[in-house]
């Protein structure tokens, strides 16, 4: 039996040296998976896999929370009010009955459950045994759905791919829910935004679990206008039929056609259902069900279903690609708006900015740094409220703003805080934001003197170079945009040379269901071990150590460090992936 990166006598195990608890899982009648501190799986046995219909390599390495834990309603849990994380997180055991796993057909079964800790090695698990509760196990395509049946699927569709506005994640679900319900095989052919054919899926139920073919997903011909076979009717709009091996055994009459001979041959498939994926405007692709194990061959009786299931796809991702087209305009604005850092004597400047782990999450975090005509060198942190492309927007308002005033007027930071806050409700009375603008100015050999103003966000952080820590908390009022227009106060402090000033927004800082000061508490402990490093090593070990897994914000900092002495070289750095630009991306997915 084989786990994710190695071999285990007993369950499957996310990684070598797993540890004790992954060996003897599978003696187990019940359910059980091991998870680390932090939610993610690292070992399952056989009895999980069927009871919930997903394959170990499905589940290793997965967050158990996001994948597994649901409502009665099929919805995903809050962290703070799901009873197994939060047993988890107290360190104590407990169980309950109340409570649901998604499986891997997209469907949500209720299921009776106990966690407890579990010592592996020098590390605290999390080891969670459940068995499903007045429930069938999945078993293979069903001849045909009851009218209630048909009505449960519709309305799991609707709930479950309503609530992802992530194309790809769309799909795993959809295969989900219709196999092996009404199939054996499901597969999904996308057309792009530039008229692209892609085969995006082609998923089997074998042995209890879905398998993807890879070996047939890939760049289709382009659609012929007049072939009259199935598929290339459905991906032009038209609507669904039957298909079977018979439909493609004559002289194919397109590219198209010869693929699929290639597929009814591979997979076997006997009788299939093909329909059209329509958008509101445009046909997204066409979904095919296919029968190679069920007896009964799909009939017209089943094609009114298929054109519920197809056109509930095609809303979630219309609505899904439209979000994503929308959050690429934003990210490209907020990309080309934040700023190339000054080179100033004496200090060394380093940006980061991390984009939110959520696809659909576009965040107003924003930072600025220039040098003012008296010599000084401005300095900014905010984050305008929203995670859309009114927050990118809205920051990039401010930004042009608050640089006109401070570079002309030369008051304190808290007068043009003051006049930006009135100016800000007259030109949008929209937004709300939290900044803190500060102003940094040489004293020669001694130090550097820092003065700033601070709205509603969490305090810059200073370090020295022996690593001693203070969170500068005075100068401290609301945020910007309530209309309050309270007077604003400054606050001064001393830099010495060699010290690290630690500008950052709340992503890296929050994190559900855990207090704001361990938060602060996490970030100062890590900024006091990692002060004799490097700046740029600093900045990316701060990242790594303090940012909360749960973390479902963006991040931007921006980190100083003053010279030790007069004539040390200037440094400016971006970080490798250069300004706004989030070093952990991945690759966007096929078209």
């Amino acid at each position: 039996m084989q786990g994710r990166d190695d071999a285990a006598p007993e369950g499957h195990a996310a990684a070598e040296g797993a540890g004790p608890p992954a060996v003897g899982l599978n003696a187990l009648a019940a359910g059980a998976y091991l998870a680390d501190e932090h939610g993610v799986i690292t070992a399952v046995n056989e009895a999980a896999e069927r009871l919930i219909g997903r394959p170990a390599a499905e589940l290793l390495g997965r967050d158990s929370h996001e994948l597994l834990h649901r409502n009665a309603a099929g919805q995903p849990v809050a962290r703070t009010e799901c009873p197994i994380r939060q047993a988890a997180l107290a360190g104590h055991t407990a169980q309950g009955a109340e409570f649901w796993f998604e499986r891997g057909d997209g469907s949500v079964a209720p299921v009776a459950w106990l966690v407890t800790s579990c010592a592996n090695g020098d590390r605290q698990d999390m080891l969670v045994l459940f068995h499903l509760v007045d429930s069938e196990e999945p078993g293979p395509p069903q001849q045909t759905l009851s009218e209630l049946q048909r009505l449960t699927l519709l309305a799991e569709l609707t709930t479950q791919l309503t609530s992802t506005m992530d194309v790809e994640e769309a799909l795993r679900r959809l295969v989900r829910l219709v196999v092996p319900r009404l199939a054996d095989w499901a597969v999904i052919d996308l057309i792009n935004e530039s008229g692209q054919v892609w085969r995006r899926a082609v998923v089997h139920f074998e042995n209890g679990a879905l398998t993807h073919k890879e070996e047939l997903v890939g760049l289709m011909p382009a659609v012929p206008q007049k072939s009259q076979l199935p598929l290339s009717r459905a991906l032009r709009g038209a609507a669904s039929t039957l298909a079977g091996p018979e439909t493609y055994a004559r002289e194919p009459d397109s590219d198209v056609a010869v693929e699929q001979q290639r597929l009814f041959t591979t997979t076997g498939i006997r009788s299939a259902v093909i329909g059209p994926i329509r958008g509101l405007r445009d046909v997204l692709g066409a979904l095919t069900l296919g029968r190679s194990v069920c007896p009964a061959p799909f009939t017209s009786a089943d094609l009114p279903l298929l054109e519920e299931i197809t056109r509930r796809a095609g809303v979630a991702l219309d609505n899904a690609r439209l979000y994503q087209r929308q959050r690429k305009v934003a990210e490209t604005m907020q990309q080309h708006l934040l700023p190339q850092l000054p080179r100033v004597p004496r200090l060394e400047m380093t940006v980061r900015y991390v984009s939110a782990p959520d696809a659909s999450q576009v965040g107003g975090d924003w930072y600025d740094a220039f040098a003012l005509p008296d010599g000084a060198t401005s300095l900014v942190i905010g984050d305008v409220v929203g995670h859309d492309l009114d927050a990118a927007a809205g920051m990039a308002q401010l930004r042009s703003m608050l640089r006109a005033y401070a570079f002309s007027e030369q008051k304190p930071p808290s007068k043009i805080v003051e006049w930006m806050d009135r100016a800000a409700l007259q030109l949008s009375g929209t937004d709300m934001a939290t900044l803190v603008l500060a102003r940094l100015t040489d004293l020669g050999a001694v130090g550097w003197e820092l003065t700033w103003t601070n709205a509603g966000h969490p305090p810059p952080l200073l370090i020295t170079e022996e690593g001693v820590t203070e969170y500068l908390t005075a100068g401290h009022g609301v945020l910007l945009g309530t209309g309050t227009l309270e007077g604003r106060s400054d606050a001064t402090a001393f830099v010495p040379p060699g010290a690290t000033l630690l500008l950052y927004t709340d992503g890296l800082i929050e994190e559900p269901g855990v207090s704001l000061d361990d938060g602060l508490d996490r970030l100062s402990r890590h900024a006091a071990a990692l002060a004799h490093r490097p700046l740029e090593t600093f900045t990316d070990q701060l990242l790594a150590r303090a940012r909360p897994t749960a973390n479902d914000d963006d991040v931007a900092v921006l980190a100083v460090r003053t010279g030790a002495q007069t004539g040390d070289p200037p440094a400016v750095s971006h970080g490798p992936a250069g300004p706004a630009q989030d070093r952990k991306e991945r690759p966007a997915p096929p078209p």
